[in-house]
């Protein structure tokens, strides 16, 4: 099995410090550093965004909390459990054209930052998504160069190039086919105006590619391209991904 053989091998891994790298290795609680590329290009603020939390209402903070941060926590923790499940969480994330999230990339952040493994996310964890969700949408804004609102095939090309990630064409393809809604389907999302992918897909992608790529490389301990693996550590590799 072979990976990213197109353009010298699989992708060199992001910089250290570089903008837009997905998460570092390690932890991926962790996210694109701030400044840099990630900066808001002048012009964007009169285009649709890439999308983010509904607003909240008002709310008091608990001793020592951020009040903005603790404001949004509790305007998703609708129950008031104190805690957020993926439900509450699909319920307030909307991508910069008011289209709700895509539930699996809603999962997908939820194992994120469920650090306990509880089911939920409490107000730390909560902490952690807010930043992240934050350096993604400095990401988007980067790589959606034509402010569309969503990432067109040079866009998706170019942002996996920074980030290190040097697919072949035929994958590339792939990767459209499975995050474009258009592609996929030959429609659009609901309240989807134009073909492209959208923030929170954006999102899904880079995590996704970049899990993979990560688990190929523990494989391929030579460096060379390559891996020869049974079934067993096959089977072990995919579902040991969120």
């Amino acid at each position: 099995m072979s990976y990213g053989g197109y353009g010298g091998g699989y992708g060199t891994p992001p910089p250290s410090g570089g903008y837009g790298a997905p998460p570092a290795s390690g932890g991926y609680g962790a996210h694109p550093p701030s400044g840099g590329y990630g900066a808001t290009p002048p012009s964007y603020g009169a285009q649709r965004g890439p999308g983010g939390f509904n607003a909240p209402p008002p709310a008091g903070p608990p001793p020592g909390a951020d009040p903005q941060l603790w404001n949004w926590f509790a305007a998703v923790d609708a129950d008031r459990s104190g805690s957020i499940s993926v439900f509450e969480l699909e319920k307030a994330l909307v991508n910069g054209d008011w289209t709700p999230f895509d539930l699996d990339t809603v999962k997908l952040l939820m194992s994120i930052f469920d650090t306990d493994r509880s089911g939920t996310i409490t107000f730390n964890e909560f902490a952690g998504l807010w930043k992240y969700i934050k350096d993604w949408q400095n990401v988007f804004r980067h790589f959606d160069r034509d402010r569309s609102g969503s990432v067109d095939s040079g866009e998706l090309q170019e942002a996996l190039r920074q980030f290190g990630f040097n697919l072949s064409p035929p994958l590339l393809a792939l990767v459209e086919k499975k995050y474009d809604v258009f592609k996929a389907t030959g429609v659009a999302g609901p309240g989807q105006r134009e073909p492209g992918i959208s923030f929170d897909r954006f999102v899904r992608c880079c995590v996704v590619i970049k899990q993979l790529s990560e688990s190929f490389q523990r494989l391929d301990t030579d460096r060379d391209g390559w891996i020869q693996i049974n079934y067993d550590q096959f089977m072990s590799t995919v579902l040991s991904l969120p």
